[in-house]
C-alpha cells in the first residue's frame, strides 16, 4: 500500500498534475484500493486538516507580510541594513542579507523575501559590479532565513503537524535563524575581501539616525510578536492579528503608502495565497493520515531501531533524506507529511521536538534554493531572468556553506534550545 501511495503520487507530480490534487487523489484512489474504509472519512480528514487554532494565524501573517511590503515597510529595512553594514567589504551583499533576516522577521515568507529584497537590491549588485552568479545565488538564497526567523509560516505548520508549543519553536527559531544569518554574513564578509568587492562610503551618524528612524516602525513588529508571546500577553494566533492590523495602521497612516484602493487589493492577495498554502495544508493532512494507518510510523521506528544507535547519525541520515527531498517536493508538504512520522522515533532517541522542529524547518529551507526545483530558483528567475546554468555555480556556493551552518545548529542544540530554556524553562 505505502509503495503504490508513493508511485502513484509522484507520478502525478512528473506529469504536471497540481500538487493538492496529487495529494487528494493518492488518499482517495488509496482508500478506495487497498482498505475498507469508507472513501468519505477523508473528506472529514482533509477538513480536520485545517481545523485547528494554530493555523489561524497563517492567514494573518500573509495578510501583515503584504502590507509591509505594500506599506513601505521593506524599503526601509533596506535602509537601515545599508547604513549599518554597507561601507564594510561587500557591503551591498552583506545589506542584502541582513536585509533578508529583518524582512524575514516581518513576513515569515520565504519567496516573499526574494522577491521584497530582490528586485531592489539585485539591479543594484550588477550596478556597483558584482559578477552575476554570486549576486543571484545571493538572491535566491536569502529567502531561506525567513523559514527559520519567527514569525515562520513553515515553523507554524511544524507545531500543526506535530502538537508542539509554537512559543517555544518561535524562540528556538529566533536562536537558531540569527545564527543562521550571522554564518553568512561572515562567509560573504570573507568572500568578498578575498574578492575585492566594492565597499560603500560610510554613513555619517546623521544617516545613521535618520535610518533607524525611518525604519523604527518597521522594526518594532518582530519585537511586538516574540516579546508578546514570551511575556505571556497573546498567543501566536493574537500575534498575528495584532502584526498585521499594525502594519496597515503603520502603511495607511504613518508611511501613507497604502491607499484604500491597495489595501483592498493586499487583501485579497492574501486571501488568495492563504487559500493556496490551507489546501494544500489539507491535502496533506489527509495524506499523512493515510499513511499512518498504513503503518508507516511503526515500520519506520522499526527501520530507526535496526539502523540506527545514537540520535547523532540518526540526525545525519535525516539531514541527508530532507536536503534530498527539499530539492524535489514542496516544504509545505514534506513537513507536514514527514514530520508526525518520524516525531516519536526522534524522541525516542532523545531528539528534542523543539529541536527536531528547527532541523527540519532548516533543511527545508535550504531545498527551497537547491536545483532543480527549488521554490525560490523560480520565484527569482523573474528577477535574475538568468538560464539554470548561469545560476548554478552561485546557488551551490551558498548551498555548502549554509549545509555548514545546517551541521553546526544540528549537532550544537544549545544554539537552538538556549532561549526556550530560558523563558519557559524547557
Amino acid at each position: 500500500m505505502l509503495v503504490a501511495i508513493i508511485v502513484l503520487l509522484f507520478a502525478m507530480l512528473l506529469l504536471g498534475v497540481p500538487i493538492y490534487i496529487s495529494l487528494i487523489l493518492s488518499t482517495f484512489l488509496s482508500l478506495i484500493f487497498f482498505t475498507d474504509i469508507d472513501s468519505m472519512v477523508a473528506v472529514q480528514r482533509i477538513f480536520g486538516g485545517i481545523d485547528k487554532f494554530v493555523l489561524m494565524a497563517l492567514p494573518f501573517f500573509i495578510l501583515a507580510a503584504n502590507a509591509m511590503d505594500v506599506g513601505g515597510l521593506s524599503r526601509r529595512i533596506l535602509n537601515f541594513a545599508r547604513a549599518l553594514v554597507g561601507h564594510l567589504y561587500g557591503g551591498m551583499a552583506m545589506a542584502t542579507q541582513t536585509a533578508a533576516m529583518f524582512f524575514g522577521a516581518l513576513s515569515g515568507s520565504s519567496p516573499a523575501t526574494v522577491i521584497a529584497i530582490g528586485r531592489i537590491m539585485y539591479p543594484e549588485l550588477l550596478k556597483q559590479g558584482y559578477p552575476k552568479k554570486f549576486a543571484s545565488g545571493l538572491i535566491i538564497q536569502s529567502g531561506a532565513v525567513s523559514l527559520v526567523i519567527p514569525p515562520s509560516i513553515t515553523i507554524i505548520l511544524y507545531a500543526s503537524a506535530t502538537n508542539t508549543s509554537v512559543g517555544s519553536l518561535f524562540l528556538a527559531g529566533l536562536g537558531a535563524g540569527v545564527f543562521f544569518g550571522v554564518f553568512l554574513l561572515l562567509y560573504i564578509y570573507l568572500y568578498s575581501r578575498f574578492k575585492k568587492f566594492p565597499r560603500g562610503e560610510r554613513s555619517s551618524s546623521r544617516e545613521i539616525y535618520k535610518a533607524i528612524k525611518e525604519a523604527s516602525w518597521s522594526l518594532a513588529v518582530p519585537l511586538i510578536i516574540i516579546g508578546g508571546i514570551s511575556f505571556g500577553i497573546f498567543t501566536p494566533t493574537e500575534a498575528a492579528g495584532v502584526s498585521a492590523i499594525y502594519a496597515i495602521f503603520v502603511g495607511l497612516f504613518v508611511y501613507k503608502e497604502i491607499t484604500w484602493k491597495k489595501l483592498f487589493q493586499l487583501s485579497l492577495d492574501s486571501a488568495k495565497t492563504s487559500a493556496q498554502v490551507m489546501i494544500l495544508v489539507a491535502a496533506a493532512s489527509a495524506l499523512g493520515w493515510v499513511l499512518t494507518i498504513g503503518q508507516a510510523p511503526h515500520m519506520l521506528a522499526g527501520f530507526v531501531a535496526e539502523t540506527f544507535t545514537s540520535p547523532w547519525t540518526f540526525l545525519i541520515f535525516l539531514n541527508l533524506s530532507l536536503l534530498l527531498i527539499g530539492m524535489f517536493v514542496d516544504s509545505t508538504i514534506a513537513l507536514i507529511v514527514i514530520a508526525p512520522l518520524i516525531l516519536s522515533s526522534a524522541t525516542t532517541l532523545g531528539i528534542d521536538p523543539i529541536h527536531l522542529g528547527i532541523v527540519m524547518v532548516l533543511n527545508l529551507a535550504i531545498g527551497t534554493f537547491t536545483p532543480p526545483f527549488g521554490l525560490n530558483i523560480f520565484v527569482a528567475n523573474s528577477i535574475t531572468r538568468l538560464k539554470m546554468n548561469e545560476m548554478l555555480p552561485g546557488l551551490m556556493q551558498f548551498f555548502w556553506v549554509t549545509f555548514v551552518a545546517l551541521l553546526i545548529i544540528t549537532f550544537i542544540p544549545i544554539i537552538s534550545m538556549l532561549l526556550p530554556t530560558i523563558v519557559y524553562g524547557s
